[in-house]
C-alpha cells in the first residue's frame, strides 16, 4: 500500500517541508530517490512524482529548496524565489544536501542507495548535488539548466549522471550543453545525454503551454525521457 508523509527539516535556520512517499508492502529497505521541483517550489507535480517513484519500489521524496510553504505563481514571484540561489550556489548546494542527509535518515530508505532527479531549476539542484561531492548513485535532469557553477570549490563527481534534453531548449544554449559534457568529461564522470527532437523546455510539464517562453509539453518526450529514468535506475541503484 503506498504510503505518504510530510516532513520538516532544517537548512541552518530554515524551515523547510518535504513530502515522501514509499510502498509499504515490503519492509525492506529501499532505494531513495530525490525530487527537486521547478523554479515554482515544492508543487503538486514534484509530489506526484515521488508517488510515481514510490510505484516503481523506490521512497520518492519531493524536497523543498525555497521554505516551507514558499511557491511562486507568477514569473516574477518564481524568478524572486529561485534567483537567491541561482546566484549563489554554495547556497544553493548546501539547501540541497539538507534534502540529501533528510532522505538517508528516513526509516523505509537504504541510505546506501541514493539517487535524485530535478526538473528545469531542478535540474541544476540535482546537478549540483553531484558537483558537491554527496555519496549519491544517480543523477537525472530533466530539461534542467546544466551549466557549472564558477568561483567555488570542486569536489569529485561520484554520481553517475543522465541529462534529458530538449533540442529546442531555448534556455539551455548549445554552448552550455557543449560545456556541460566537456566539463563530465574532464571530470572522469559516467554521463550520457539524450536529446530529443521537437521539444522545448518543460517538456515532460503538461501545464506548459507557453511557446512565445520556450515552455512546451511533449508527450513523447514526456514518455521517452522516463522510460530513460527507470532504465537507468535499474542500472544505478
Amino acid at each position: 500500500m503506498l504510503k505518504t508523509q510530510k516532513i520538516e527539516y532544517h537548512d541552518g535556520d530554515v524551515l523547510l517541508e518535504g513530502f515522501y512517499a514509499y510502498d509499504d508492502a515490503s519492509k525492506d529497505k529501499k532505494p531513495g530517490i530525490l525530487v527537486a521541483h521547478d523554479w515554482s517550489g515544492k508543487n503538486t507535480f514534484a509530489c506526484r512524482k515521488a508517488e510515481k517513484l514510490a510505484e516503481l519500489g523506490y521512497v520518492g521524496f519531493a524536497l523543498d529548496m525555497y521554505g516551507k510553504g514558499k511557491t511562486g505563481n507568477t514569473k516574477e514571484e518564481k524568478i524572486a524565489l529561485m534567483q537567491p540561489l541561482i546566484s549563489d550556489r554554495v547556497k544553493l548546494q548546501k539547501r540541497i544536501l539538507a534534502a540529501f542527509e533528510t532522505v538517508k535518515k528516513l526509516e523505509p530508505v537504504d541510505s546506501q542507495r541514493i539517487g535524485a532527479i530535478g526538473f528545469c531549476f531542478g535540474g541544476l539542484c540535482v546537478l549540483d548535488l553531484a558537483r558537491s561531492g554527496a555519496e549519491v548513485k544517480g543523477i537525472v535532469s530533466f530539461h534542467g539548466l546544466l551549466h557549472a557553477p564558477e568561483g567555488i570549490a570542486t569536489h569529485p563527481i561520484k554520481a553517475s549522471i543522465l541529462a534529458l534534453h530538449g533540442f529546442d531548449d531555448p534556455m539551455v544554449t548549445t554552448e552550455q550543453v557543449m560545456a556541460f559534457g566537456n566539463e563530465m568529461t574532464h571530470a572522469k564522470v559516467d554521463w550520457q545525454l539524450t536529446m530529443y527532437g521537437q521539444a522545448m523546455h518543460a517538456f515532460t510539464n503538461p501545464e506548459a503551454h507557453d511557446p512565445g517562453f520556450g515552455t512546451v509539453y511533449n508527450k513523447r518526450a514526456d514518455d521517452r525521457s522516463w522510460i530513460a529514468m527507470k532504465e537507468f535506475f535499474k542500472e544505478v541503484l
